[in-house]
């Protein structure tokens, strides 16, 4: 991870396009200067966060804007993963541990969500029995003037793939995405019929969901048309930040 900046604006002074794997480094001002190049270059910079476009977190965000769930008051979301020694001696090398290195898959949804939040506070704990040193079991909280954010991300948890969820909750109805991948089941309540949903619970299995090849597809479009990525320059710094500050890396 440390070369991942120096190297992506190499890449982009050169004029090229670039796609850089997550977390792209634990500071904010390199980070920060590689978005100007990008802008000033215009030049592509996509980020490699898993499920920018999940059909299920789509649906929930057609769902969101079009108000079919009220007034969103919370969103929860669950990434967790069952890590060996290698990968935890890795991650142990950043104050914000399973946090930096997970939490940010669900913090980017979040963003797209809710945009930046007020305030964000952190629990970034050690509470297994393995002697080391990573931030192995945390908690993220985003405030926002009228809603709360969840994220939490634990680095010893058996079976943690299929436990991995994204829920919204609003008044007038709620969606659960659990599993996410490799297929996804979607649930969503409703008080009233909106939409193409029914009143009430029901259910929709999705169709498996492959990471990063719509991503891919997407940053080639891009590059071909000269058209402009879902997310922009603004959203991957704000991503960034937002990330640093549930790490504890900034404050």
């Amino acid at each position: 991870m440390k070369d991942a900046v120096p190297f992506g604006k190499k890449v982009l002074e050169a004029g090229k396009h670039l796609h850089l794997e997550k977390p792209p480094t634990n500071k904010l001002e390199p980070f920060r200067e590689m978005v100007e190049i990008a802008r000033r270059k215009r030049r592509n910079l996509q980020l490699g966060y898993m499920w920018r476009f999940h059909a299920g977190v789509d649906k929930a965000l057609e769902a969101y804007r079009n108000g079919w769930l009220g007034d969103v008051f919370m969103i929860r979301a669950t990434i967790s993963a069952d890590r060996d020694a290698a990968q935890r001696a890795v991650e142990a090398r950043y104050p914000g541990g399973t946090m930096f290195e997970l939490g940010g898959h669900m913090i980017d949804r979040v963003i797209a969500f809710l945009g930046r939040p007020t305030a964000t506070k952190s629990w970034l704990r050690h509470d297994t029995r393995i002697d080391d040193t990573l931030k192995d079991n945390t908690l993220a909280v985003f405030e926002y003037p009228s809603a709360l954010a969840l994220v939490v991300s634990s680095a010893q948890m058996a079976g943690a793939v299929p436990h991995r969820s994204f829920e919204v909750i609003g008044t007038d109805g709620t969606i659960l995405i659990q599993p996410m991948e490799p297929s996804a089941t979607l649930r969503i309540y409703l008080r009233n019929v909106k939409g193409p949903y029914k009143q009430g619970w029901q259910e929709l299995k999705l169709p498996p969901q492959p990471r990063y090849v719509a991503d891919f597809e997407e940053l080639a479009r891009a590059i071909t048309s000269n058209t402009a990525l879902r997310y922009s320059y603004d959203h991957e710094l704000l991503l960034q930040e937002t990330l640093l500050r549930a790490s504890g890396e900034i404050r």
